[in-house]
């Protein structure tokens, strides 16, 4: 079965400073001759840099499951860092029931029988965005911010800036985009604003640390509470 060891170093190092528990990632990643991180990785990686994520567990077996810890229905996905387009191979079960769990688990085993699985509890939908880091030729690492969904996908409502930013920078970034009045109150959707731009100058301020070592990553979804953030999913690709 394919073992991919962060995760226990990285529990191994809990009184380690956060830091430390950043390099300890990617430098594992990269001794093992990966480009990519598994999605506990990136959210591991996100965490210690005081990005929320969803609460996940991963297992190998349906015994591992602390079904205590989880809040029903659940999200079930394989977690590989040889497959980030999850989704594209049935590799995403949601709303999953306590009662279908087992079957789903084993479903998803039969499926991808080396691979890790991560479960986590759903997510209320509420705005949805997306916050990426990208190597560019011209301009180095940028930074990405746009709304998520048809709003990325179709008509391609994003911004960038190059990696750093400061906190006006992320401001600026909020308005520009064409769907910005959905930011600001519109049809009395409520936002925290203040959680955006503070997980923009997180995000900006991992890519600067790791600017040498990473090539791209993408927080997508990440769903935007009236109070706090929290991302969904995350890939993540060294150079």
């Amino acid at each position: 079965m394919r073992r991919f060891s962060t995760g226990a170093r990285v529990k191994e190092a809990k009184g380690v400073e956060l830091d430390m528990v950043e390099t300890l990632i990617v430098e594992s990643v990269l001794k093992e001759g990966r480009k990519a991180l598994a999605e506990n990785e990136v959210k591991e990686l996100l965490r210690s840099s005081g990005i929320p994520t969803t609460d996940f567990q991963v297992v190998d077996r349906f015994d591992q499951i602390d079904q205590k810890k989880l809040k029903f229905p659940v999200v079930m996905k394989v977690c590989s860092p040889t497959i980030l387009h999850k989704t594209d191979v049935g590799g995403v079960v949601l709303d999953v029931t306590k009662e279908d769990l087992e079957g789903e688990f084993s479903k998803m085993r039969e499926k991808f029988p080396s691979e890790k699985i991560l479960v986590e509890s759903m997510q209320d939908r509420r705005v949805e965005v997306i916050v990426g880091l990208i190597n560019d030729h011209t301009f180095g690492l940028t930074i990405m911010f746009g709304l998520g969904g048809i709003y990325t996908e179709v008509y391609k409502d994003v911004t960038f800036r190059v990696v750093p930013i400061k906190r006006e920078d992320a401001e600026e970034m909020l308005k520009e985009i064409k769907a910005a009045p959905i930011l600001e109150g519109f049809r009395k959707i409520k936002v925290d604003r203040e959680a955006i731009v503070s997980l923009l100058m997180k995000v900006s301020a991992l890519g600067e640390k790791y600017m040498d070592k990473l090539d791209q990553m993408d927080l997508n979804p990440v769903f935007v509470k009236e109070k706090g953030v929290v991302v969904v999913d995350a890939k993540m690709l060294l150079k």
